[in-house]
């Protein structure tokens, strides 16, 4: 019997919805009134507007990109939700539509 993670994935390595992590993620950031404070202050919303915030299409994406620049915050969301790392990564993928950006020179 696989045992199901706190992110919705599965124990055995298959992939999880990129909504489903994301959404683990801004539960994850919600619990700690530190890390919701910087999230609300870096994504310049306030606490009222974080729920209509969050049925915009880049908002999930941009839950992950915050948690992807905040190696800490990656490795403690990971630990809490029973993830590897990589799979945050995959999720930020998936929501993104696959679109790899790079700076150029």
């Amino acid at each position: 019997m696989r045992r199901q993670s706190r992110a919705g994935k599965t124990g055995s390595g298959t992939e999880t919805g990129g909504e489903e992590v994301a959404i683990a993620a801004l539960g994850f950031i919600a619990e700690e009134p530190e890390r919701l404070g910087r999230f609300l202050a870096l994504s310049g919303l306030g606490p009222e507007s974080l729920r209509a915030a969050a049925g915009q299409p880049d908002f999930l994406a941009g839950v992950l990109d915050h948690v992807l620049g905040d190696e800490t915050l990656l490795l403690a969301f990971a630990q809490h939700a029973e993830i590897n790392p990589d799979e945050v990564t995959r999720a930020h993928r998936a929501l993104t539509g696959g679109r790899w950006e790079r700076d150029l020179p």
